[in-house]
Formats: structure tokens, C-alpha cells, sequence
């Protein structure tokens, strides 16, 4: 059994594999080369974006494993086509995500945003400022990472609503739970509304004009999921002309975001350079979910974090 890896895959790892597993791993960091070198793969685990047409020549490769939880890189067309199935590392970004989002929002009730530009200027002037308990939170997409933002919020003293596309029970940490018939409730509202969906065909584009007008002035957007899920021409637009109050933002249309952008000037849009899932044991966590995958996939057990090619995640 050959895995082939995109990345540098720690000498530990590999040794484990090799020993434990009877496999043999080898490791392709050059994208040119990947379709040679995925000829007799019979598992991948890749970390970044695959280019179109890396599998088409391949008859061998059975199982792709992301290390990160979000897959619309490498749902290419030939990977649609092949018969292998791809399984995400999904679940690994709930705690360091989750706290990314309440950073977020501690710094917009507190003003940091606002006192760290005064400090840069050594301007002392202070101001009345807020507080999370009693305000509402709305999620967009109750997963893995939204449940876990729920939790973090309830315990701040939030109010917490959430809308899904499927339906399912409620969890203790969210005060209500809609469907996706009901999103423009969930926006009109929030003091807060944050993104935690997959980039799929049917959410590309998902936060537009209509969505941002039906958002509270006083409330703020938070994306830390996928750029292209939010028109970001209009997010602009709907800051600059005082439709929200502002943005906190993980993730762009195009990263790095191009410094002609207007959002790097905005005084209440906070921008960190998609680093929100960003932790010292990332690669930990992504190699154990695979590790009990391979141990599945070597006894012909069903695997974990099951991607559905239809679906996108």
C-alpha cells in the first residue's frame, strides 16, 4: 500500500506508517510533478490546492485525505470523477476557530481595534464601551466549528441562534435553531453574524446586498469560513455606507488580500490573514484523524469525516 503525501510529512509519521502499517510513504511537494508521481498512489493526503487533472492518470489511487477541514480545493473535476473516495480532517479547527471568533468579538464590545491604532499614535481618549453578555449571536452553519463557537458564546452570557441547511436537534447551547428558510430572521436579529459554511456551489456568493441590508446597523459580519461565501464588493460598500457596523475577517475573495483593497483602511474591519484554525498541535490532530481512518481503511471499516462528492463536504 503506497500513501503519497503533499507536504512535509514528519519523519515520526512516516516511520509509524511504514512500520506499524506496512506501507511504504513518499512525498511530493512539486504540483508538475504530482501526476506522476500519484501513477501507483493508492492514498493521498494532500494540503493544499490540487490543480486540475492531477488523478486523470491514475487508476490506483482508492482514498484522499485533507488535512484541513474545508475540501473545495481539491474537488476538482477529474477527483469527481475518480472513483476515490475523500475523507477531511474536520473537527481539527474547533477550539483554536471557535476562540478566533470570540477575539473578534471581545475586541469590537471592548474597542481593541480602536485602541490599538491610538496606541500606534500615542492618543489617549477613551470611550463607553460594551459587553458580549446579552447580546445575540447568529450562526450561519452548526457544525463542527459553529457548535463549538455556540458553546464559547452561551458561556459568555449570549443569546445564541443558528440556522442549518438539514434539520436536527437542538443543541443546550443554542437558544434557537432554524432552517435555512429562515436566515433573514436570524440577520435582522444578530449583534453579531458569523459564517461557519463549506464553500459549495450553492453558497458561493451566499452574503450579498440583500443579506447585509437585512443585517442590524449596529451588528457585525464575522467570516472565518470562505471568502468567496461573502460578496465582498458589496461587504465593502455595506461598511463604508454605514449599513453594518463592521467586519471581522479571517478570509478574502483573493488572498492575500491585494493591498489596493479598501478594507485594509476601514477602522472597524479587523483583518487577520487566514489564520483563525492556525495551533502548535495542527498537525497532531490532522495525523491522528488519519491515522484512525488508515487503521479503518487497511480493515475495510467505514471511514470518518466521509466527504460527499455531491454535496462538497
Amino acid at each position: 500500500m503506497k500513501i503519497l503525501a503533499t507536504f512535509d510529512l514528519p519523519e515520526e509519521y512516516a516511520k509509524r506508517y511504514e512500520n506499524q502499517y506496512h506501507t511504504q510513504v513518499s512525498i511530493c511537494k512539486d504540483r508538475a510533478q504530482l501526476p506522476d508521481a500519484l501513477r501507483d498512489a493508492d492514498i493521498l493526503i494532500v494540503s493544499w490546492r490540487l490543480p486540475a487533472g492531477s488523478v486523470a492518470s491514475t487508476s490506483s489511487l482508492k482514498w484522499i485525505h485533507s488535512i484541513g477541514a474545508g475540501v473545495d480545493g481539491i474537488l476538482t473535476p477529474d477527483v469527481l470523477e475518480s472513483k476515490a473516495i475523500i475523507t477531511s480532517s474536520s473537527g481539527i479547527h474547533r477550539e483554536p476557530i471557535s476562540e478566533h471568533v470570540l477575539a473578534f468579538m471581545l475586541s469590537f464590545v471592548r474597542s481593541f481595534h480602536i485602541f490599538a491604532r491610538q496606541q500606534m499614535r500615542k492618543e489617549w481618549k477613551r470611550y463607553e464601551l460594551q459587553e458580549l453578555a446579552g447580546k445575540t449571536l447568529g450562526i450561519i452553519g452548526l457544525g463542527e466549528i459553529g457548535s463549538e463557537i455556540a458553546i464559547k458564546a452561551k458561556a459568555l452570557g449570549m443569546r445564541v441562534i443558528a440556522v442549518k441547511r438539514t434539520s436536527g436537534e437542538k443543541p443546550t447551547s443554542v437558544d434557537q435553531l432554524w432552517m435555512q428558510d429562515r436566515l433573514k430572521d436570524l440577520l435582522g436579529d444578530s449583534d453579531f453574524v458569523v459564517l461557519s459554511l463549506p464553500l459549495t456551489p450553492e453558497t458561493r456568493g451566499f452574503i450579498g446586498e440583500p443579506e447585509l441590508r437585512a443585517m442590524k446597523k449596529s451588528a457585525y459580519l464575522i467570516n472565518i469560513s470562505r471568502g468567496k461565501i461573502v460578496h465582498e464588493a458589496k461587504l465593502i460598500q455595506a461598511i463604508r455606507e454605514g449599513w453594518i457596523a463592521g467586519a471581522g475577517l479571517d478570509v478574502f475573495e483573493e488572498e492575500p488580500l491585494p493591498e489596493k483593497s479598501e478594507l485594509w483602511q476601514m477602522p472597524n474591519v479587523i483583518i487577520t490573514p487566514h489564520v483563525a484554525g492556525s495551533n502548535p498541535q495542527y498537525t497532531a490532530r490532522a495525523m491522528a484523524i488519519f491515522e484512525e481512518n488508515l487503521q479503518r481503511f487497511l480493515n475495510g471499516k467505514p471511514l470518518t469525516n466521509l466527504v460527499d462528492k455531491k454535496l462538497g463536504y
